[in-house]
């Protein structure tokens, strides 16, 4: 019997599509999340999908062929699913979603004092900390000297989670 383990794999840029072909090809069971993107230029409307999460793919692999995912070097690295009970049901959910039409955005997980770092707007560069994840608009900078912070509200898509 073979040792199936689920990985989420983080490809190289762009590569989503060829590893998910690869996965295929192997015959290893594979998800890789496309939503339709639409962009209008000048004198057309260009229609294609694109990954929902870029640069991720989820494979089950037998533990014993582990080593072909890397043959064609389009992954950086396979990082072991944990709790795989609940990362099913959680992928069953995305599936369920990206069928359903419904127009999409992915947002970062938001936890009160979780480190974010701005990366549009005027702010660009600055680094902060989420005051109420339940209303996630903005940051507070702090002035350690002082022992005090400042709300700056901001939009969340300017915001980028921080390790």
């Amino acid at each position: 019997m073979n040792d199936l383990a689920w990985f989420v794999c983080h490809t190289r840029p762009r590569c989503e599509k060829k590893f998910a072909a690869l996965m295929k090809a192997e015959g290893f069971e594979h998800y890789l999340a496309l939503v339709l993107s639409v962009r209008k230029y000048r004198l057309q409307t260009k229609r294609f999908s694109k990954p929902l999460f870029p640069g991720y793919v989820f494979a089950c692999i037998p533990l014993e062929k582990k080593a072909r995912i890397y043959q064609q070097e389009l992954i950086a690295r396979a990082i072991p699913v944990v709790d795989e009970a609940r990362f099913l049901r959680q992928l069953t959910d995305v599936k369920a979603i990206v069928a359903s039409g419904y127009e999409l955005s992915v947002l970062p997980l938001l936890t009160r004092g979780r480190r974010v770092k701005v990366v549009g707007g005027p702010l660009h560069g600055l680094e902060g900390l989420i005051d109420d994840p339940s209303n996630p608009r903005g940051i507070v900078l702090v002035v350690d000297v002082l022992q005090q912070g400042l709300l700056v509200k901001m939009p969340v898509e300017h915001l980028q989670v921080l390790p």
